[in-house]
């Protein structure tokens, strides 16, 4: 009898160790099947994390595309054709109404206002902005596994090889996209109305200017850029087909790889110079800026097509969106005789504190992982996609990096709203708005930027330092009730304040400013807590 022992053993060892799989296993799928939603846009493993294309047009209004302004009179019917196929956000919003702080803020997911740019731009001679110590989009997706890449508009400035005041071309650039999480780049410095007008591929200018040129604005309104050294193989009016180009070829050398990449592209247009060729030139019927929009729309269809060509659409995330609100160089004057306003309903445009100066388009596609065909109210900042695309790759939140970025793929999954608890904005003056549900305080006496009235003149006029409107009932911000609302003004105060002493706006360690920031108009002091 003793022979036969070890079977009763065996069996149990057996039935104990299915029974160990079984409970594990089951723990293991228990996260999937209580969030099926949520784990549609999150990927565990690099082979399973989507390419990512991040698209950021140059001084479009919200209203300047049909999905974001109905009563849009520009024909754009790719970015319509995308949208029928994802999510737009008709609540998003750039961190300042212009340029170079939004490209800070999209990159970091942290407030421009934070960094040492306090107000204002950078120009193409500029050395860089951001440290490359500092968290990016760039870092966080090559830590995902990504191979990285930024074609076109840079604008956070680079450091030219300089003999005194003059640059020598011949010489390599220092601390470009690849300072901050590039593997490659090719584009320029500043705004495409800023000179040098020279391409760098990763380091090395193309060309070594030989002449200088220009256009002034009196030659042509729309078309007028800065007198400045210029390559040989630059073109002003192809450098938006050129990127584009570049872009897709960028697409179609990475489908070979066996890694994911994200591609960076930030548009020169439609900002100056407003240059739209053939068959686009006069194609709206009202004037080039319009005509430029339609161009632009045109490339990014070509780019659409370029992912499914490829064979990537179901694997392959694009946002689109743009760095501020329109340009008052579009003509408002003009668009407005044929019935459009880059800013839509909202006042103000780029520059401005106020609605049209950061309220702008955001658009994201991601065939079956996104919802599709559907518009969302949720409240977004350009800062959020940091934490997004962290959640996204499966990457750890970390105490600095997306300081003041929101996980949004709980709305791409087709939630009502965002975590985000308020909004800063920021002018070009270096003015402050904070938002709380409908309730919006404009730290300014006026616009904060280009619009009337301007600060100086606001001032002059004796206007109050404050203006509080509530958004709901008044979008185009015409009607201040500060004076009715002072419990509204003091809670929106110490938010603020709160945001600024933290140095982040979500949880998290506090962490230090780059520099000391201010934002109480003079004459107005913190209220109490």
């Amino acid at each position: 009898m003793g022979s036969l022992s070890p079977l009763p053993t065996l069996i149990d060892w057996l039935l104990m160790n299915w029974l160990r799989w079984f409970v594990v296993s089951a723990v293991v799928a228990l996260p999937c099947l209580i969030d099926v939603g949520a784990s549609r846009v999150h990927a565990d493993d690099v082979a399973s994390r989507p390419n990512i294309i991040l698209v950021m047009a140059d001084d479009l209004g919200i209203g300047d595309v049909s999905p974001t302004n109905p009563d849009c009179k520009i024909k754009t019917p790719r970015l319509q054709q995308m949208a029928d196929e994802g999510l737009t956000f008709l609540d998003a919003h750039t961190p300042s109404s212009v340029c170079t702080p939004t490209r800070y803020g999209l990159l970091t997911g942290r407030y421009n206002w934070r960094s040492r740019l306090a107000k204002g731009v950078l120009s193409g001679t500029s050395e860089h902005l951001i440290p490359g110590d500092r968290a990016t989009l760039g870092h966080l997706l090559q830590g995902a596994g990504y191979h990285t890449a930024m074609i076109g508009k840079w604008h956070l400035g680079w450091d030219w090889h300089k003999n005194g005041k003059e640059i020598d071309f011949s010489k390599p650039v220092l601390n470009g996209p690849d300072n901050n999480g590039f593997d490659q780049y090719y584009g320029h410095c500043g705004s495409l109305d800023m000179p040098p007008y020279v391409w760098v591929d990763t380091g090395t200018p193309t060309s070594v200017p030989t002449r200088k040129e220009g256009v002034t604005k009196k030659q042509n309104p729309y078309g007028w850029y800065r007198n400045g050294p210029i390559g040989d193989d630059f073109e002003i009016e192809q450098v938006l087909p050129h990127l584009f180009d570049k872009s897709i070829a960028y697409v179609e050398e990475r489908v070979k790889e066996d890694k994911p990449f994200f591609l960076y592209l930030p548009l020169p247009a439609p900002h100056t110079p407003i240059v739209p060729v053939p068959p686009f030139k006069d194609a709206s019927g009202m004037n080039p800026y319009a005509d430029f929009v339609m161009q632009m729309d045109h490339h990014m269809g070509q780019l659409l097509d370029a992912i499914s060509k490829a064979g990537i659409d179901e694997n392959t995330l694009v946002i689109f969106t743009s760095d501020n609100g329109c340009s008052p160089e579009a003509n408002f004057g003009e668009l407005a005789k044929h019935g459009h306003d880059p800013s839509g309903k909202y006042r103000g445009h780029k520059a401005d504190i106020y609605e049209g100066g950061h309220r702008v388009p955001f658009i994201v596609r991601w065939p079956g992982k996104v919802v599709a065909g559907k518009t969302t109210n949720a409240l977004t900042c350009l800062t959020d996609v940091y934490a997004t695309l962290q959640s996204i790759t499966d990457q750890p939140r970390e105490a600095t990096g997306g300081e003041d970025g929101f996980d949004l793929t709980d709305v791409f999954g087709g939630d009502d709203s965002s975590d985000r608890e308020a909004l800063v904005s920021h002018s070009i003056g270096g003015s402050f708005a904070i938002r709380r549900d409908s309730w919006k305080l404009c730290l300014s006496h006026g616009s904060g930027g280009w619009s009337n009235p301007r600060e100086p003149k606001a001032k002059l006029q004796g206007l109050p330092p404050m203006q509080l409107f509530d958004l709901e009932t008044d979008p185009a911000e015409k009607n201040s009730v500060a004076k009715e609302n002072p419990e509204v003004v003091d809670s929106l105060l110490l938010l603020l304040n709160e945001y600024v002493e933290t140095g982040r706006s979500t949880e998290g360690p506090k962490v230090a400013n780059d520099r000391e920031v201010t934002f109480l108009p003079a004459g107005v002091s913190l209220p109490s807590p």
